[in-house]
């Protein structure tokens, strides 16, 4: 019966670390697409910017 206890546990760690990592990926996904994102707006604030600066020099 203690054998069949601690297997269940096992299985139960198993399914929890993995929904875990599928969860962190995801998140990371989102994130990833969001910063480069953001990061091609402040790219674009610059670039424009940048040419309003040199149009007026």
């Amino acid at each position: 019966m203690l054998v069949d206890e601690k297997a269940q546990i096992s299985a139960e760690m198993i399914l929890l670390v993995g929904a875990i990592l599928i969860i962190v990926i995801i998140v990371g996904g989102y994130v990833f697409n969001i910063s480069s994102s953001i990061a091609g707006n402040i790219s674009s604030v610059v670039d424009s910017a940048r040419d309003s600066t040199i149009n007026k020099l």
